[in-house]
């Protein structure tokens, strides 16, 4: 089983043009993430984020086997927390994703959210690292998700392994590793998508297999929707290309391409096409 642990919506897809990307690259079950990125939409307005995820519970609607819907939340705007459980609780949707911009992953206002998804037993979705609006990085670090352990139970993803703090990462990781943690039942997993520039990725994945392992690595294209399946396949391609570099077995290869973000999403194996 692939699964796409990371595709963001834009608000102009249709649910068939996407399960048919998703057929063309080979995904068997993909993680959409309301949009926020692209007008109308904005992650600073609260009523466009109810619209967002509004939009992706309709787009996910009767497919929700293969399409995992996260709902996009800003802690830092009011009711944050209720809005979360009305995106899951009336609209369906499945977890949480959410970037830390103007707050901090420790601030209160992020304890609410945190408490809530805990709560409503949801997997989270956080950006890490550098963000795309060349403002927010200075928020996104990955040890500020320290603040995730003040709530047992949550297992949570920090996308693009928090580049170019990829070591401060793979050390987040590694805390519930050395206390005998297996690696389903740690808080933190990682995904592959984007971050590394190429001329990093080789030594990155090297580090973070040696150190963290398979069990907690997954891959996500982060590609934007409507897209083609051979835009999307094309990480697939060269996520294989880093395997083959570092002769990753066909075990670990599986595991990071669509057993971890199983494991964080609770879906059976057998669950795709």
């Amino acid at each position: 089983m692939i699964i796409d642990a990371h595709l963001h919506c834009s608000g102009s897809e249709k649910t068939a043009d996407v399960l048919h990307s998703l057929d063309d690259a080979g995904i068997d079950v993909a993680v959409l993430l309301a949009p926020f990125l692209n007008s109308p939409y904005s992650i600073h307005n609260a009523e466009s984020l109810h619209d967002a995820n509004a939009y992706l519970a309709a787009l996910i609607a009767g497919h929700q086997d293969r399409l995992i819907g996260l709902a996009v939340i800003n802690p830092a705007l009011a009711n944050a927390a209720d809005d979360l459980e009305q995106a899951i609780s009336d609209l369906g949707l499945q977890g949480l994703k959410t970037v830390p911009t103007g707050w901090n992953p420790y601030d209160d206002c992020a304890h609410r959210l945190y408490e809530r998804a805990r709560m409503l037993d949801i997997p989270i979705l956080f950006h890490s690292g550098i963000f795309i609006d060349g403002r927010s990085g200075r928020f996104c670090r990955p040890t500020f998700f320290e603040a995730v352990r003040d709530h047992p139970g949550l297992k949570v993803t920090l996308a693009h392994l928090g580049w170019p703090w990829c070591d401060e990462a793979i050390a987040m990781g590694l805390i519930d590793l050395i206390n005998g943690i297996p690696p389903d039942a740690c808080q933190f997993r990682f995904d592959l998508s984007f971050g590394a520039p190429p001329i990093y990725r080789l030594e990155v994945l090297e580090k973070a297999l040696a150190v963290l392992g398979p069990g907690l690595l997954q891959f996500g294209s982060d590609r934007f929707l409507p897209c083609s399946g051979d835009h999307i396949s094309e990480k697939i391609t060269e996520m294989k290309a880093l395997f083959d570099q570092l002769n990753v077995s066909k075990n670990d290869r599986e595991r990071i391409m669509g057993g971890t973000a199983a494991a964080w999403l609770g879906l059976q194996a057998s669950q795709g096409r």
